[in-house]
């Protein structure tokens, strides 16, 4: 159904002789092989930026929130990675000049983030290859990738 003449099947691009014990066990590894596929792609399209993509998802919640700062106990609870040490990535944006930080006004304890200038200009320019980055799924139809959400989200569930 969702084949295609030059798909690259799982167990050939893992080296795989034997067959897996079952379908959802299959699924597990090709979310997880799927998963450093498109890491590393995001990867090729940060570095010449000199951005990881904790960083570039920090800038992305920042720009979402623009122009209203936010604490980094709420960027930390929007991050893809939750194991992120968000703090520490903040810093690196911050000597970047990409993000600017404040003691929050009403709670001295909190650090206020908001992105700057530089870091929304740095996001346009990845945003273009980014798009680029879309037609990785073009092989699938609007159709395909809502079932594929559907499913994905049902597995979190």
């Amino acid at each position: 159904m969702f084949a295609s003449t030059n798909e690259m099947k799982l167990e050939d691009e893992i080296r795989q002789d034997k067959g897996f014990k079952s379908q959802q066990q299959k699924a597990m590894v090709n979310i997880f092989y799927t998963e450093g596929w498109l890491r590393n792609r995001l990867s090729e399209t940060l570095k010449p930026h000199d951005l990881t993509s904790q960083q570039y998802n920090v800038l992305r919640i920042l720009r979402g929130s623009n122009p209203k700062p936010m604490s980094t106990s709420c960027v930390r609870s929007r991050m893809l990675d939750k194991m992120s040490d968000v703090s520490r990535i903040v810093d690196r944006l911050f000597k970047k000049a990409l993000v600017d930080k404040q003691v929050c006004s009403t709670d001295k304890r909190l650090v206020d983030v908001f992105i700057t200038e530089a870091g929304l200009t740095v996001l346009d320019k990845i945003d273009e290859s980014v798009d680029g980055m879309d037609k990785m799924f073009t092989s699938i139809t609007d159709e395909e990738a809502a079932t594929l959400n559907e499913i994905l989200d049902k597995l979190r569930d």
